[in-house]
């Protein structure tokens, strides 16, 4: 392996099934993943995280917060402030109560797995510390289920502040794989007073680093990743600042990229449209370049 691409060796036989029309794509779910960022004088840093070696999707990995959405994410009962639901749906391509519920799975899962919580207690504040015990059982209660994030919020007297995260990218799990995501990509700013830890049970590593950084460790071969996560590192990388980055979301485009694979002179091309350096080319014999 030159770089730190996340290759699953079942992709070339899946990929021929789905070719020659004997695999049938399943339906992608809707998720939410944060690029969280931190100024650090000359360039800001994200917060990562390296998925399990165990985990299905994507084991191994390093990822941002981030997963699917919850059936109860659409919930009207959601505590809200910043662009309306209407705003979100005409960004995400989306009816409102899908645009609600992904940004609601944004928020509560950066919450979930870095235990940092966009919410306010009013429309122009943001909740400080969120480490104590009690902000832990509440924490634990959302993971479990047992607690949605709307009855979350409504106990705590806290507003979601959807206008502290904008909107970057979204990417489509290729047909072929058997776990199938239609993810939006946010960027945010860490709050002043909170502060991250590894709160997820699918992460054994977390990490604030450069993006260039990151990018570098992914090219050596050391840090593995999925080409979304590349992309993004490289496209945050050129700002200076938080504060840049969020300012630049609103003029992105969010026309979702999908996976093509094609049949081409004897071999399998797999290809990401507009990410030229992720293609692959798979001999019909099986093996992997």
């Amino acid at each position: 392996m030159a770089n730190g691409q996340w290759y699953p060796p079942e992709w070339p036989e899946r990929i021929r099934a789905l070719a020659d029309g004997t695999l049938t794509p399943v339906a992608p779910r809707r998720a939410a993943t944060v690029m969280l960022l931190k100024d650090t004088g000359s360039a800001p840093v994200v917060h990562m995280l390296r998925r399990r070696a165990s985990m299905a999707f994507a084991g191994g990995a390093y990822a941002y917060p981030g997963g699917g959405v919850d059936p109860r994410d659409d919930d009207r009962h959601v505590r809200w402030a910043g662009p309306t639901r209407a705003w979100w749906a005409s960004r995400l391509d989306v009816d409102e109560d899908a645009a609600q519920a992904i940004v609601c799975a944004a928020v509560r899962e950066t919450y979930e797995e870095a235990g940092v919580l966009l919410a306010g207690p009013t429309p122009d504040t943001v909740v400080g510390d969120t480490t104590g015990d009690d902000w832990e059982a509440d924490r634990a209660a959302l993971v479990a289920r047992e607690l949605s994030f709307a009855e979350f919020l409504d106990r705590r007297g806290l507003v979601l502040r959807s206008d502290l995260l904008g909107a970057w990218t979204r990417w489509i799990t290729p047909e072929f794989e058997p776990r199938r995501y239609d993810t939006w990509f946010f960027v945010a700013a860490l709050p002043q007073g909170q502060r991250t830890r590894n709160a997820s049970t699918e992460a054994d590593r977390t990490v604030w680093i450069r993006p260039a950084e990151a990018v570098a460790g992914y090219e050596r071969g050391e840090l593995l990743m999925m080409p979304p996560t590349l992309a993004t590192l490289r496209q945050i990388g050129a700002y200076a600042s938080a504060a840049e980055a969020l300012a630049a979301a609103a003029g992105r485009d969010l026309t979702p990229v999908l996976a093509r694979a094609r049949l081409e002179g004897g071999e399998l091309v797999l290809s990401w449209p507009g990410h030229d350096e992720f293609t692959k080319h798979i001999p019909t014999g099986g093996a992997s370049a």
